[in-house]
């Protein structure tokens, strides 16, 4: 079964990082307190409990409020999650930056990922995918006001804002426009902040993580998505390298596109932004794990 060959891994890595733990006491701390398992670096997740890293600041994808953990990221999470054996009360939805997410996966501090992160020949080398189960694209955003900028060629001598550890703004400056001022920043709602202050001339990430904050009641009639992208993300789950149940995750993502469930996802998570996908790439043809 898949779940169980699952689990089995789960409880080999528990096992060998037993001695690190203090008790259960300490264990129940870190499950109230994400932010404490998570720098727990030899936690891989313990039998009956898959800790499934996402994005916590990304609306409409991976986001955070109170208790309450929603967006697409976290609808694909909880429906690959179910077919593997786990509910959604044995989940630990643990935080995954963007320049943290290898390491996450090497050190096992979560056991997947799913944060809208690219599959992309340099990461492979260090972690494993399944998927894609989305394809987005690399896009702008600008100043609801700003008709200057209609794609990356013009950020020539600007100032552009993204998050450490995205490879968005590299690219740009490396196919697009060297002269390009970058400014990272922890998250996309810092670059947000940014951008509506004049600090910075765009932003740039996915459209579709664009979408979801040009979308936000307190962005809205201030920023917008300059719609033209150019380039196509995979989006994978991530997993440790040579992982033995990348095929049953994969098997999970083609299964929920072809019942329909993924387009329920995406329609109720993002629909409201406006956001319509490259329709010639979504749903994804799920790859096989290499």
């Amino acid at each position: 079964m898949r779940a169980r060959r699952l689990a089995i891994a789960l409880t080999a890595v528990a096992a060998l990082t037993l001695g690190a733990c203090s008790g259960n006491a300490d264990e129940a701390d870190d499950a109230a307190d994400p932010g404490a398992a998570e720098t727990e670096t030899s936690e891989g997740g313990a039998e009956g409990t898959l800790r499934i890293g996402i994005k916590f600041d990304q609306p409409g994808l991976g986001y955070q409020d109170g208790s309450d953990y929603t967006g697409f990221d976290v609808a694909v999470a909880k429906y690959v999650a179910d077919k593997l054996g786990y509910g959604a009360d044995q989940i630990e939805w643990v935080q995954a930056p963007s320049a943290q997410r290898e390491t996450m996966l090497q050190n096992a501090q979560v056991d997947m990922i799913f944060a809208t992160y690219s599959i992309t020949d340099k990461r492979k080398e260090v972690v494993g995918f399944a998927g894609p189960y989305f394809v987005a694209g690399q896009d702008l955003l600008v100043a609801a006001d700003d008709d200057s900028i209609s794609g990356p060629e013009d950020l020539e001598g600007k100032n552009l804002c993204s998050v450490t550890g995205s490879t968005s703004a590299q690219r740009i400056k490396d196919e697009y426009a060297a002269g390009t001022e970058l400014l990272e920043q922890p998250g996309y709602a810092e670059c947000v902040t940014a951008l509506v202050a004049g600090t910075v001339d765009a932003v740039t990430t996915d459209d579709i993580i664009l979408a979801g904050l040009a979308a936000i009641p307190a962005n809205e009639g201030k920023v917008k998505v300059v719609g033209n992208p150019f380039s196509e993300e995979n989006y994978g789950v991530g997993l440790p390298k040579d992982s033995d149940v990348c095929e049953d995750v994969s098997a999970a993502i083609t299964e929920m596109i072809e019942d329909g469930s993924w387009q329920e996802a995406l329609d109720e998570n993002v629909g409201a932004s406006g956001y319509v996908p490259n329709d010639e790439l979504n749903p994804p043809t799920v790859a096989a794990c290499a």
